[in-house]
C-alpha cells in the first residue's frame, strides 16, 4: 500500500467517513479516449427517497448535520424491514438492498440533503415571492379549480418537475444516466427530459432565449465536472399564461407553485469519489426569490442493471381534461348539497 493510500486508511478509521457528499476523498476516475474524466454510465437515486433522508432538516436539530449512532441505526432498522418485504425481489435480482446502502453510502448518515445554509432548510422568500407563491394555481394546491391549462402548473401538464428539482430526489422514477463526447456532457432523467451540457467557453444564449433546464455550460476542473446553467424559464408563480410560468425548483409538492426569477442561476459539482460513487452538489441561487442562495448535496451510486423506461407521464393526455371536468362536477354538485344539509 503507498503512503498515500495509507495515509488515507487512517484518517478514515480516526476520524469517520465524510459528513456529506461534498467533502469526498480523492480519486482518480479512468478517462475517456479525448482525455475527460469518464462519468459515463447509469446512478440512479432512488435509495435516497427510499429511506426518507429529507430535503430539509428537521428544526429541531439545528445545525446538526449528521445523524447520532442511534438515530442512524434507527435509519438502518427501517431499512432492513423494507429490504424484508422485498427480500426475494432483491436477491433475484442483485440489487443492493437499502440497509447495505445506507452503512456504505456517505448520504447515510446526512439529516438532509440541503448543506447550507447550516441550519439544513430554506432560506425565507423574498416578500414578493411569498405573494407570488400564495397565488400560484397548482393541482397540488387544496380546493383548486380548474376551467383551462392556465389553472395548472407545467408539472401537472407533464412539460417538467422543473429545474434543478429534476436533479433532486422524488417519490419514484429517480433513474439518472450519463453520456460523454468530446465537448459534450449528456445527462439523461428518467423522468422529463434530457440536459445537453456544452463544454468549454462560448457565448451563452441571448437573455430573451430561455429553456426548461435553462443554458448549461461545464467545465473541468480537475477531476471535478462543474455545471453552470443560467437561463431558465422564469414565471411569476400565478400567471395566467402557461407558457410563461416556471416550473417549482423544488421537487416537493408543497412547493410546486414556486416561482423563478430572471437571474436564476445554478452551479453543480460532480466528482467521482470511487470506481461506483459520485460527489453531486447543486448551488441554488435566486435573488428575486430566496433571500440567500442554498446548496444540496448527496452521493449518486452507480447501478448497472437498472433500465431506464419510457417516462409517458400521462398516456393520452386524458389527467388534463379529467382535471377540468371533475372540478366543473364537483362545483355543480355543491349547491344541491349545501340545500340538502
Amino acid at each position: 500500500m503507498g503512503f498515500a493510500r495509507l495515509l488515507l486508511a487512517c484518517c478514515v478509521l480516526l476520524c469517520g467517513a465524510p459528513a456529506v457528499a461534498g467533502e469526498a476523498a480523492a480519486y482518480h476516475p479512468p478517462r475517456t479516449a479525448w482525455g475527460d474524466p469518464d462519468l459515463r454510465g447509469t446512478w440512479p437515486i432512488q435509495n435516497i427517497n427510499d429511506a426518507r433522508i429529507p430535503l430539509e432538516r428537521s428544526a429541531e436539530m439545528g445545525e446538526r448535520a449528521r445523524l447520532t449512532e442511534k438515530e442512524f441505526a434507527e435509519r438502518v432498522a427501517r431499512a432492513e424491514k423494507s429490504d424484508g418485504e422485498y427480500a426475494n425481489d432483491i436477491h433475484n435480482s442483485g440489487t443492493q438492498g437499502l440497509a447495505d446502502w445506507l452503512r456504505h453510502s456517505r448520504t447515510g448518515h446526512q439529516t438532509s440533503l440541503l448543506v447550507s445554509p447550516p441550519d439544513g432548510r430554506l432560506p425565507p422568500l423574498t416578500p414578493e415571492a411569498q405573494a407570488l407563491f400564495a397565488a400560484g394555481r397548482s393541482s397540488w394546491k387544496e380546493g383548486q379549480a380548474f376551467d383551462w391549462v392556465s389553472d395548472m402548473d407545467a408539472f401537472d401538464r407533464c412539460i417538467t418537475r422543473g429545474f434543478p428539482a429534476m436533479m433532486l430526489p422524488k417519490p419514484y422514477n429517480n433513474g439518472l444516466r450519463i453520456f460523454q463526447s468530446p465537448g459534450y456532457v449528456v445527462l439523461q432523467l428518467e423522468m422529463f427530459g434530457t440536459r445537453i451540457v456544452r463544454l468549454g467557453e462560448g457565448a451563452r444564449w441571448p437573455d430573451p432565449v430561455r429553456g426548461w433546464y435553462g443554458d448549461s455550460r461545464g467545465r473541468w476542473e480537475g477531476d471535478t465536472l462543474v455545471i453552470e446553467t443560467t437561463n431558465i424559464v422564469t414565471g411569476d408563480g400565478a400567471s395566467r399564461d402557461v407558457a410563461h410560468r416556471a416550473a417549482s425548483p423544488l421537487p416537493n409538492r408543497n412547493f410546486s407553485t414556486l416561482p423563478m426569477g430572471p437571474q436564476a442561476r445554478t452551479t453543480e459539482r460532480l466528482t467521482m469519489t470511487g470506481p461506483d460513487t459520485i460527489a453531486y452538489e447543486v448551488t441554488f441561487s435566486d435573488p428575486a426569490v430566496f433571500t440567500r442562495s442554498w446548496t444540496a448535496a448527496f452521493e449518486w451510486t452507480r447501478d448497472s442493471s437498472y433500465q431506464i423506461y419510457e417516462y409517458a407521464c400521462h398516456e393520452r393526455n386524458d389527467h388534463v381534461r379529467t382535471l377540468i371536468e371533475t372540478s366543473r362536477a364537483a362545483r355543480r354538485s355543491q349547491p344541491a348539497e349545501r340545500a340538502a344539509q
